[in-house]
């Protein structure tokens, strides 16, 4: 590449929102201008694999363009900057607050040589602050993102992003609304609402405002928004308000992606979750009650530390227990500095094993889920040319529709990975 800015984009949706404001932040800066070009890593933390995966595309994108400014950002350079630091194909590490300031990416000519420290990540449990940037469109993508909530003030032994993220904190209620109404104004049919502990949303908002309160008040106030939609959440965080919004909104759409972790309650214990198997399987139940229609997600972990062969088929259990379809498998990888790094390990090719298993037993849920559809009318929104996503989330090829239009069609059957369907016009003909 000459000039331009490209931004390489690992993880959550969280980190796909906060790349469009790191587009225009850098863009602002004049970063694209620079000879040469500049490429911008936003990286994930979750794993130990997400970090190699970064550093094997940065290694890879200074081959291919020896002149580029490369800069790493996002949570994996928050937690371990010196990893990125060490690399000499790296000009500058950003931490997770100074990514999203654009004095940060100014393109002077010494750029992160000689007048400027590598690294510039601050104390991230310092911030105070969340999304005071708005976007009025993501770049390329049918459905909007919009960060409602930064950070988690709960410490499970698995998990390195709060110090990557920080503290738990919300965007006012009225901050959020103004937000979507842009994006629904610049065309987009659906919104999803994100953040790394959702339903702890509001805490530190006057009144306290929760989850729910936001959902309602988002559909009440933009009665041009056709479907909203919710990121991953903590269920035994759900207020009686997004319960009842559940129930009621049907343009709350029907899928929600539940962070489980595990299905067995000692393991649950170890890694100092909140809920128990109990309860995640009594939430579904409870959901499906309101909403027979509801479509479960989860993030499951296999092979956590202690974890004995009994343990893990509880999690197996769990996902017909809790009826899930789309399920997250991770084979757990032991972050350094966290507590289960300290635990006794389980061994790597039992855990790879349980994964697999795991990710088999997901798979033939979600075959199962795909059958049920045959024959049934969905509204799919179009994400590319052939491709769309039903109220449930459920991947469908279909044979007419523009990006970003929702259509109405009728399940003829499946490949095995998505339904497929076709437009009522085209099926009467």
């Amino acid at each position: 590449m000459t000039k331009g800015l490209d931004i390489v984009t690992f993880g959550c949706r969280m980190n796909t929102y906060e790349s469009e404001v790191m587009r225009r932040e850098a863009t602002e800066a004049g970063l694209g201008e620079l000879d040469g070009g500049a490429i911008v890593f936003n990286t994930c933390a979750v794993t130990s694999e997400a970090v190699r995966q970064a550093r094997q595309a940065i290694r890879k994108a200074r081959r291919e363009n020896p002149q580029a400014r490369i800069i790493v950002t996002g949570c994996a350079a928050q937690t371990e900057p010196g990893t990125f630091v060490e690399m000499g194909e790296v000009d500058l590490v950003l931490g997770n607050d100074e990514k999203l300031k654009s004095h940060n990416y100014r393109a002077l000519p010494d750029f992160g040589v000689n007048q400027f420290e590598k690294a510039r990540v601050n104390d991230i449990m310092s911030v105070t602050e969340t999304a005071g940037h708005m976007v009025d469109a993501i770049e390329g993508r049918a459905r909007a993102f919009v960060q409602v909530q930064n950070g988690c003030d709960h410490r499970c032994t698995f998990c390195i992003i709060p110090y990557g993220r920080g503290n738990s904190r919300s965007v006012p209620m009225g901050a959020v609304v103004e937000q979507v109404k842009r994006l629904v104004g610049n065309g987009y049919a659906e919104v999803v609402l994100t953040g790394v502990d959702m339903t702890s949303y509001g805490a530190d908002l006057p009144g306290s405002p929760r989850l729910g309160k936001l959902v309602r008040t988002i559909l009440r106030q933009i009665p041009d928004l056709a479907r909203l939609r919710l990121s991953s959440i903590d269920s035994i965080e759900a207020d009686p308000e997004l319960m009842e919004a559940i129930a009621t909104e049907v343009r709350l759409m029907p899928h929600l992606h539940l962070s489980l972790q595990a299905g067995d309650d000692m393991i649950l214990k170890r890694m100092k979750r909140r809920h128990l198997r109990d309860d995640s399987i009594r939430f579904c139940q409870d959901v499906r009650k309101l909403r027979p229609d509801m479509v479960f997600g989860a993030d499951i972990i296999a092979g956590f530390p202690t974890e004995t062969e009994e343990m893990f088929e509880n999690s197996l259990k769990i996902v017909d227990e809790c009826g899930l379809t789309h399920l997250h498998v991770f084979p757990f990888s032991p972050r350094e500095g966290t507590p289960a790094a300290r635990m006794p390990q389980v061994r790597r090719e039992i855990v790879k094993d349980r994964a697999a298993r795991l990710r088999a037993v997901g798979d033939a849920a979600y075959r199962g889920h795909l059958a049920k559809l045959a024959g049934t009318s969905q509204r799919v929104l179009v994400e590319r040319d052939g491709i769309g996503r039903t109220e449930g989330f459920t991947m469908a090829a279909i044979d007419a529709g523009a990006p970003g239009e929702i259509v109405e069609v009728v399940v003829t059957g499946d490949d095995g990975e998505r339904l497929t369907a076709m437009t009522r016009a085209r099926r009467a003909a």
